[in-house]
């Protein structure tokens, strides 16, 4: 049997740089699984799309490790490819929320065993003004914490990375008003925070974006949050939001495959925890099945 070819694109600084001691390792699980790889770690933010999108065409599926930004990369690199080929994911990052949501083992070692033991799965991906991302769009509150933290601090503390500087910035919180626009009608409010998601958790937290999530539906889930009158409805709404706990006075939470969203003013947005850019208008489509991930084979 000939050998398949990979590309395996990693990120030497996710999560701890969780990946040097497990490079050998995941390289040798996939050789033993009779693939050809060759290595390419990327130096800097854009690398995972360069390469992934001016690949050569021998390569028969493109795996990468890193976190859910290494992920967004080499999606978007596929995306505006010429041919589409599976793509196979080793989370090494602080949160993996992706992979969660699609079953793949947050140990490397397992989750490189499930890539090549396991099967294709077309998902889909969000479209946000032309630039792809792979599970949620968000604005307002605490977003900017995830890519204003600095990565060594990541790499130390972690989940409580956030939870610190989101805490030291409650006294910050700001509304934008904004009008929304799906197929079934129009909002128009004034916001804290807005996500646009297609994932079982966020930021690690489970069932934040609801139940009965697919992956492969064609359509988003969207929780907005509103302005509340006092500090003591800021932290009942926080909890509501964590639990899922739907406050129909104070949240909009509803399913659609494709939302405009319109400020007077820019508004700084955030994709898969990466800078986002600020934009007073915001077009966002599903694209359905648009790429193909491995997951573990006895994923529903």
């Amino acid at each position: 049997m000939s050998k398949r070819n990979m590309l395996f694109v990693y990120n030497p600084k996710a999560g701890k740089e969780r990946i040097r001691s497990n490079l050998l390792d995941i390289i040798d699980i996939f050789s033993k699984a009779d693939y050809e790889v060759t290595v390419y770690p990327t130096q800097e933010s854009g690398d995972a799309i360069e390469v992934v999108r001016n690949r050569d065409s021998r390569y028969d599926i493109v795996a990468c490790s890193g976190g859910d930004g290494t992920l967004d990369e080499v999606v978007y690199g596929m995306w505006k490819s010429e041919k589409r080929i599976p793509i196979g994911y080793v989370p090494a990052g602080s949160t993996n929320d992706f992979a969660m949501s699609l079953g793949i083992p947050s140990a490397m070692h397992a989750s490189a065993e499930a890539l090549v033991n396991g099967k294709e799965y077309a998902c889909d991906i969000g479209v946000m003004n032309e630039d792809t991302f792979v599970y949620i769009a968000a604005f307002g509150l605490f977003t900017d914490v995830s890519y204003l933290t600095k990565q060594d601090i990541k790499n130390v503390l972690g989940h409580m990375a956030y939870i610190i500087e989101g805490a030291r910035r409650l006294s910050e919180i700001r509304s934008y008003h904004m009008k929304v626009t799906t197929d079934e009608g129009v909002i128009e409010d004034d916001f804290v925070f807005g996500m646009v998601t297609n994932s079982m958790s966020v930021g690690g937290f489970k069932d934040i974006t609801g139940k009965h999530i697919k992956l492969d539906d064609g359509v988003f889930e969207v929780t907005l949050v509103k302005l509340p009158d006092n500090m003591l409805d800021m932290s009942n709404l926080m909890a509501a939001f964590i639990n899922r706990d739907i406050n129909t006075e104070l949240m909009y939470c509803f399913k659609t495959k494709h939302i405009i969203f319109e400020s007077k003013e820019s508004i700084a947005w955030t994709r898969d925890g990466e800078f986002g850019g600020e934009h007073k208008y915001v077009d966002i489509r599903n694209e359905n099945k648009a790429v193909t991930i491995m997951v573990p084979k006895d994923k529903k």
